[in-house]
């Protein structure tokens, strides 16, 4: 399915934005938590720009992908966000991936082919009713609200945790909401720049990429990430049964859908002892380029 590729072009794009935005939240300082601060910080990082540069790509891809597939679908193959993401952490740090992570990653690609091709989302339609965007707008709202109070409770990994998971939240929503705009689009360009959900879906991206920035600046690449694409995944799942009415298979496939989840939680929790995920190379990468001009500007740049 040709939304399938599109949804694959997401994961990659977002997984080098991931490791791009990461490389500079990490260096901010840490003062400038939940401020503007921050951002006027990362704008003038090259690095970080290029992140945003990845982004916007994966945005359209994304937009590609929700037009020809179902949410339920689209959104969980974004659970490799985080086997991409460190590969090219890899890459970047120039850092040789041990056999027991690639065996991880490769765990955690079969578990999502295992997890789709059970649940098997199908069907569905492209425009919900403003009803339930009511009910899904207050339901999220109160979601995110419960999410920002108990990680301002906290610090380190526990908050960069809650943060990924509201960031989650907020790309779930947005992605329903491209949805029914990209629908709006088939009608003519007059529907498109009138329907409410392209505002929603800019206000909610924006919301969102401020999540995930303080997320990536609380704590490691493992502690949000997860929580950022399994979260994007589930709440993506009930988006689509709720607001476009997507299919689902049950029965006896649940067993098969467990056991493919089951694999995707063991390939993570075995990610999540890497020592790219701990951010360990990346402090001495840092370190080598405080001894090494070469490497210092490579980091600067």
């Amino acid at each position: 399915m040709i939304c399938v590729v599109f949804a694959l072009l997401t994961a990659f794009s977002n997984a080098m934005a991931a490791v791009l935005q990461r490389r500079a939240a990490s260096e901010a300082p840490t003062d400038g938590a939940f401020r503007l601060s921050l951002f006027r910080y990362l704008v003038r990082r090259r690095v970080w720009l290029a992140g945003i540069a990845m982004v916007a790509a994966a945005a359209l891809f994304q937009a590609a992908a929700l037009a020809t597939g179902p949410v339920a679908l689209v959104q969980p193959i974004f659970i490799i966000e985080l086997p991409l993401a460190l590969l090219i952490a890899g890459l970047f740090w120039r850092t040789r991936l041990p056999r027991r992570t690639w065996a991880s990653v490769a765990a955690v690609t079969a578990g999502l082919g295992v997890a789709l091709f059970a649940a098997a989302p199908s069907g569905g339609t492209d425009q919900a009713s403003d009803q339930l965007w009511v009910l899904a707008l207050i339901a999220t709202g109160g979601f995110e609200a419960a999410l920002l109070v108990s990680a301002m409770r906290v610090r380190g990994e526990p908050r960069a945790a809650l943060l990924g998971l509201a960031a989650a939240c907020g790309y779930a929503l947005t992605a329903a909401l491209m949805k029914q705009a990209m629908a709006a689009l088939s009608v003519g360009p007059g529907a498109f720049f009138s329907t409410w959900q392209l505002y929603g879906t800019a206000v909610a991206g924006v919301g969102s990429l401020y999540l995930l920035q303080n997320a990536l600046q609380a704590g490691t690449l493992v502690a949000s990430q997860p929580m950022l694409t399994i979260g994007d995944a589930l709440i993506s799942a009930c988006y689509g049964g709720l607001l476009f009415s997507e299919d689902i298979r049950f029965g006896w496939w649940l067993v098969l859908l467990v056991l493919g989840l089951g694999v995707i939680v063991f390939g993570y929790i075995e990610l999540a002892r890497s020592p790219l995920a701990s951010g360990q190379p990346q402090a001495r990468a840092n370190d080598g380029a405080s001894e090494s001009g070469r490497l210092q500007h490579s980091a600067s740049s």
